[in-house]
């Protein structure tokens, strides 16, 4: 896995989003964009828009940024924006060494997320086809961060298995190195070059052996952390440095 195949350097050349798509609106979307669920199927609070004042380029990289406001959209009310883009049908990879550099927000019922999902939906709907998640937290434990896999054949029968890590030095609000090593054999998770947590793969039982592209998002409210969101936290920027995908 030392071979570079897939960058985005957000400090240089890579100032642009033409490999991604900036998602809009509060509702889990179907393979055709339809809507199919309010709070993207997790509770969340926030509307998502294209918005400068919600994603943003700036001097250390790519900013999604939640704020405290308003909107009404198609009858509903929302309290927040915040941002959210995906590379479906752009780019998507099986194995490898992926890098985020990214520095995350503090505040209670903040959810940053790096993470991914099938391009292809080859064992059937979520969470048939699989969930990878990279790297998650909860901004009222600005020391933690997890990383999670689901599947299972049905709704009714997913598996859901989180490894979480407590940072040893410093919290989430700086900049590091998040990285998933993804093979054949297993999944590792390592953060500033420390591997936290390792799953081995079972073939036939786990779908991670297809294509995946990678999301962005920062979640206000929702059920991973089911607590208040502090509004004295917001606005909250979630920061992209770059991306890097070995194989």
């Amino acid at each position: 896995m030392s071979k570079l195949v897939w960058e985005q350097d957000f400090l240089r050349e890579g100032r642009n989003l033409r490999h991604w798509n900036i998602r809009r609106g509060n509702d889990l979307l179907d393979l055709n964009d339809n809507p199919v669920y309010p709070g993207w199927g997790n509770g969340e609070r926030q509307y998502y828009t294209d918005r400068e004042s919600n994603l943003y380029f700036d001097d250390n990289g790519l900013n999604l940024r939640a704020c405290r406001e308003k909107v009404e959209q198609e009858g509903r009310s929302f309290a927040y924006t915040s941002a959210r883009l995906d590379t479906r049908n752009h780019f998507s990879f099986c194995y490898g060494r992926l890098v985020v550099r990214a520095k995350l927000p503090v505040g209670q019922g903040l959810w940053p997320a790096v993470w991914l999902l099938p391009q292809d939906m080859a064992y059937g709907p979520w969470p048939a086809s699989g969930e990878l998640d990279m790297l998650e937290a909860k901004g009222r434990l600005p020391r933690q961060i997890a990383g999670t896999l689901h599947y299972g054949p049905d709704i009714e029968h997913k598996v859901v298995e989180e490894f979480t890590y407590e940072l040893e030095n410093g919290t989430i609000n700086e900049f590091r190195d998040y990285t998933l090593e993804w093979s054949e054999a297993s999944i590792r998770w390592l953060a500033s070059g420390h591997c936290y947590a390792e799953r081995r793969l079972e073939p036939g039982v786990m779908p991670f052996d297809q294509r995946f592209y990678l999301l962005l998002n920062l979640a206000v409210g929702g059920w991973y952390d089911n607590v208040e969101v502090d509004d004295a936290a917001l606005p909250a920027v979630m920061t992209v440095a770059g991306i890097w995908l070995y194989q």
